[in-house]
């Protein structure tokens, strides 16, 4: 009986438009953050701007050449190797945190897997230090 009571007598907090409050006030933050900076920055800032302020600006030093120049074809290299071995830690690290645990479950197989993966890796490394990709020269 008393359980009935209980039950009987809660009361609800508000109707169906408060449960979507929350996610109201989200999606307003969600708009106002960006816009509000923009439309501050459009009062803000000088309406004429000067000759050296509409200079291109590559770490205080005059530009030499156009800005649709070609790179040397070293450049991407470079790029590709940072994004390789960039790939590899963000392989190995979640790897190395299993293996540090208590909680090893990891197979011979794993193990092996890794090896053969750092493996691959360094005869690449090897290959593009050989080949002088490394060498920014």
């Amino acid at each position: 009986m008393l359980l009935l009571q209980a039950t009987t007598t809660a009361h609800t907090v508000g109707g169906p438009s408060t449960a979507y409050l929350p996610v109201m006030v989200f999606f307003v933050f969600a708009v106002a953050f960006p816009v509000m900076p923009l439309i501050l920055g459009r009062f803000l800032r000088p309406w004429k701007y000067g000759k050296d302020k509409m200079r291109p600006y590559e770490c205080g030093i005059d530009p030499e050449t156009g800005a649709h120049d070609r790179f040397t074809v070293r450049y991407y290299i470079v790029a590709m190797l940072f994004l390789i071995f960039d790939v590899e830690t963000i392989f190995l690290l979640p790897w190395a945190i299993i293996f540090m645990g208590k909680d090893f479950s990891f197979t011979l197989f794993a193990l092996i897997e890794m090896f053969v993966f750092i493996g691959i890796l360094v005869v690449g490394y090897y290959y593009a230090w050989r080949k002088g990709a490394l060498e920014w020269a």
